[in-house]
Order: structure tokens, then C-alpha cells, then sequence
């Protein structure tokens, strides 16, 4: 996943309808009551929820949306149990795919993304099977607009990320996620606003695939996001930056 395809990614995303923007607040929203229910709602002593406010943020959720959900998640919402799984399993091609997922039914869940896998072809697996071929890492993105690059390296580095790419328009900053609160928040104190600000599964290697291909995978990546259960989906397909 190379910074370039991230970058295009992000901008497609900020251009959804407002239909698919209220499905993202939706799941950061989980996010939010799962980082309350293990730490709190105040996100100075709450690492987790800090973290997820930074997402939500660089997703331009509204500051009122996101306290209306630290509330609710400490109020009416706090008996409301979400349980975080992962699936994993093949899509067309070979292609392999991480599902990461919130969710108050697992039997609900899991029958929905069997579904999606089963229709575009692919099939799930069992834990373990693929998350091999993927790598842990905070990632964090910055419009390079204005930006020195050398004090953006230096200021990464010296707040604990591994590296620092410029490609396109964005830099794109990786850490270990063990490292990530204090890089974010080491970045944020230097005055930088983040695109993006996530732990993701990077691909080790990816698989070039056809047209007939490529067309399964993105509607199974579509179909999946259309699941308010389904958090992040992560692949390791080749896919034109302007199509994926």
C-alpha cells in the first residue's frame, strides 16, 4: 500500500455522499464506546479514546457528533457490548482479505460477511490464514502542502515513527502500534493535522489481477463496507490507484 495509492484513497473517501459519510461516523462511533467502556471518557487518561477522536477527526466528523457519542457511550450506550473479531480469507485470484469488525451479533456478523465472500467469489478461512502476509503498523498521513519535508522527517523520527515517505501530495509516517499514541500525540503537539491517523495491516507483497478480477474484488470491498459491523478491510490486490 504505497503512500500514493493511501493518499487517493483518503480523497475519494472525504467525496462520498452523505449517505456513506453517516456509515463512517457510524462505525467511528463504535469505536468511541468500545475506547469508553475500556478506559473512560476523558481522552487525556484514556490513550484508546484519544486515538479514536484523532480518527474522527482526520474523517471530519463534527466535534458535537463525537461528544455526543463519548456521552452515549457513558450513558444510555454503556451496557451496549461490542465484540471486536477479525475474519480472514481469500477473494478471487488469490487475493487475500482481513475483516476487522464491531459487533452486538456475531451470528449476524459472521453470516454477513460469509455472504459477501461467497458472492464475489472468494471464501473465508480460518484465523490465522492470512494475517501472515500482512504487517501491524500505525499509519498516519499529512498534507505535504507548505510543509518542509526535512522537518517533517525530523519531527517524526524524534517523536518515535520507523519512517517517513513523501510521494504525491501527502507524507505518509509509520510507526509500531505499540508507538502509536505517542507519535500522534508528538505530532499533534508540533502543530501537524493528520489526513489520516490509523492501525492498519500493510501488505508484505501484493497480487496483480485481471479486469474480471479486480471488478470482484472491489465489489466485495463494497459490499463489505456497506456492513455497519464491518470496521476495515485490508488486502494485498493490486489495484489502479484511480479505481481502488
Amino acid at each position: 500500500m504505497s503512500g500514493h495509492s493511501k493518499w487517493n484513497n483518503i480523497k475519494r473517501k472525504k467525496e462520498k455522499t452523505d449517505a456513506q459519510r453517516g456509515r463512517v461516523f457510524t462505525k467511528i462511533g463504535r469505536e468511541i464506546a468500545v475506547a469508553v467502556k475500556a478506559g473512560g471518557p476523558d481522552p487525556v487518561s484514556n490513550p484508546r479514546l484519544g486515538d479514536v477522536i484523532a480518527k474522527a477527526k482526520a474523517a471530519n466528523m463534527p466535534n458535537d457528533t463525537i461528544s455526543r457519542s463519548i456521552k452515549r457511550a457513558a450513558g444510555e450506550d454503556a451496557n451496549v457490548q461490542y465484540d471486536e473479531i477479525t475474519y480472514e480469507g481469500y477473494g478471487v485470484a488469490g487475493v487475500a482479505v482481513i475483516v476487522e469488525a464491531l459487533t452486538d451479533n456475531r451470528n449476524r456478523t459472521a453470516s454477513e460477511v460469509r455472504h459477501c465472500f461467497d458472492k464475489c467469489g472468494g471464501s473465508l478461512g480460518a484465523t490465522g490464514c492470512v494475517n501472515w502476509m500482512f504487517d501491524k503498523k500505525g499509519v498516519f498521513i499529512i498534507d505535504s502542502e507548505g510543509k518542509d519535508p526535512d522537518e517533517v522527517m525530523m519531527t517524526a523520527l524524534e517523536v518515535g515513527a520507523e519512517d517517513v515517505n513523501e510521494t504525491d501530495d501527502a507524507f505518509e509516517i509509520t510507526c509500531d502500534p505499540a508507538d502509536f499514541h505517542a507519535v500522534r500525540t508528538g505530532l499533534e503537539d508540533a502543530g501537524l493535522e493528520f489526513v489520516s491517523a490509523e492501525i492498519e495491516m500493510i501488505p508484505q507483497n501484493t497480487v496483480s489481477v485481471d479486469e474480471d478480477a479486480r471488478a470482484k474484488i472491489e465489489k466485495l470491498i463494497d459490499m463489505l463496507e456497506e456492513s455497519d459491523d464491518v470496521q476495515n478491510i485490508y488486502h494485498n490486490a493490486e489495484l489502479p490507484d484511480d479505481e481502488e
